[in-house]
């Protein structure tokens, strides 16, 4: 293996080939549990395009494997490395390279962090729509590489919906473009889409054109406290069947409220069992709000409160953005769940969550895009009691189960990675996965891509 290390460096920087195994554990995972990671021969950070190349050539002519990575702050163990890959780090490529007022599109690198993005096209009176809830940290080609959500996608749909074309270095170190940057095309297949949600297993994205939207005006927000998660469940329902349409929709469980309250004295009402919060970034957002909060009223809900303005709508959805952190700081680890079902079996999905928590005598606490479907129900546990962490395990699958059961699906944004790679088969079925299979082989015959993960 000295001679592969020895290969990288003769097309990097010697700064850009990290061996110190010290330094390259660090790289060795993301932040998923009960995901096994491996032992890197080597972590690379390149800068270029070229780079990137030179990376793949070596590693197919050594047929090693590659481990692609973003800022590693999935949930699925998709970054997590493999003994003796080398870890493809593209944290460094983080360039904005074009914003276009006039075709409404942004040119980037992978390594650009969301956040960043979308302050930089806001001075342009612009708005890049997916927003994680780890919008501050993770970069658009890990966004890409999951099909990321974010609170945002009940009116403005995920990553996919905004990737227009893709630049990818395929596993022989080929340079492929797709997609375009016009408005339309629908030129061959289309193989931008195929790659976005691929978790770097076709090829490494090194370049996307992403579409933009203009600014929305600032939206406001209200929250909705109801004595069960079916009422809120029959909130939900109540509000896109009747046409609306909020800039977001979200749901936070008791045990999540608490737990956010306990972190942050943010003061959200603790006697409510589903605490419903919603957004409207239209031009009367009160007017719209009212009628959303009538709907809540006449499913059960005990109180609707409307923020009283910009600063105070921020306030509810930052609660909802530490959900994920507040659980967190509950015990010593957490799997998070990402199960989606269809609107109207909502509640049937978190009634089952809660009857599995009380099987298994587990905290979990649930918080939900509820306009999507999509819920994350967290399992809260002791990672040093063997018991605790089993039954965290079975649960957790039980979680999946339901979610099928219920004409669901096992990720609506997290993606598959090793966590879930399973239970990915019972959902495609014998066929579907022969013909994904098949595809894979066709980008990287030599399976050097994150082997091991999704299929």
């Amino acid at each position: 293996m000295d001679d592969v290390i020895k290969e990288l460096t003769a097309g990097l920087p010697a700064t850009s080939v990290l061996t110190d195994p010290e330094v390259t554990a660090s790289y060795a995972h993301d932040m998923a549990s009960f995901s096994a990671a491996g032992t890197p021969l080597a972590v690379v950070l390149p800068r270029t395009v070229e780079e990137v190349q030179h990376v793949m050539r070596t590693a197919t002519a050594a047929n090693v494997p590659v481990v692609p990575q973003g800022a590693r702050t999935g949930l699925s163990g998709g970054a997590n490395a493999v003994d003796g890959c080398i870890v493809l780090s593209l944290r460094k490529m983080d360039r904005i390279v074009e914003i276009d007022p006039v075709d409404r599109i942004a040119v980037v690198e992978p390594g650009v962090v969301n956040a960043v993005l979308s302050r930089a096209v806001a001075e342009h009176g612009l708005y890049y729509p997916p927003d994680p809830s780890s919008w501050e940290q993770c970069t658009i080609g890990g966004n890409i590489g999951t099909g990321a959500g974010g609170l945002c996608c009940v009116k403005y749909g995920v990553t996919a919906e905004y990737v227009l074309g893709l630049d990818v270095v395929l596993a022989d170190g080929r340079l492929l473009s797709t997609g375009r940057r016009t408005a339309k095309g629908v030129a061959g297949y289309d193989l931008t889409r195929l790659f976005v949600g691929s978790e770097g297993t076709l090829g490494v994205v090194v370049k996307a054109v992403v579409a933009l939207r203009p600014a929305p005006p600032q939206q406001l927000a209200l929250a909705a406290e109801f004595p069960s998660s079916a009422a809120a469940s029959a909130a939900v329902c109540a509000i896109m069947e009747g046409g609306h349409v909020p800039s977001l929709l979200e749901l936070m469980d008791a045990t999540t409220v608490r737990a956010v309250n306990a972190m942050t004295n943010m003061g959200l009402p603790e006697s409510t069992e589903a605490l419903l919060l919603a957004a409207f970034d239209t031009h009367d957002p009160a007017a719209d709000l009212a009628a959303l909060g009538a709907l809540c009223t006449a499913a059960g809900a005990t109180e609707v409160v409307p923020a009283e303005d910009a600063a105070e709508s921020e306030l509810l959805l930052q609660a909802r953005r530490l959900s994920l952190t507040a659980l967190e700081k509950l015990s010593t680890a957490t799997m998070i769940d990402d199960v989606c079902v269809p609107r109207a079996r909502l509640g049937e999905m978190l009634d089952g969550v809660a009857a599995i928590a009380a099987k298994y005598a587990l905290v979990i606490g649930v918080c939900a895009h509820a306009g999507d479907g999509n819920t994350h129900p967290v399992v809260c546990f002791d990672a040093h009691d063997p018991d605790e962490s089993r039954r965290a395990r079975e649960s957790f699958d039980e979680i999946m189960a339901l979610g099928l059961a219920l004409g669901g699906t096992i990720t609506g944004e997290h993606g598959v990675g090793l966590l879930k790679k399973d239970w990915l088969a019972r959902e495609l079925g014998p066929l579907s996965l022969e013909l994904q299979r098949g595809i894979k082989a066709v980008f990287d015959p030599l399976g050097l891509l994150n082997p091991g993960k999704v299929l």
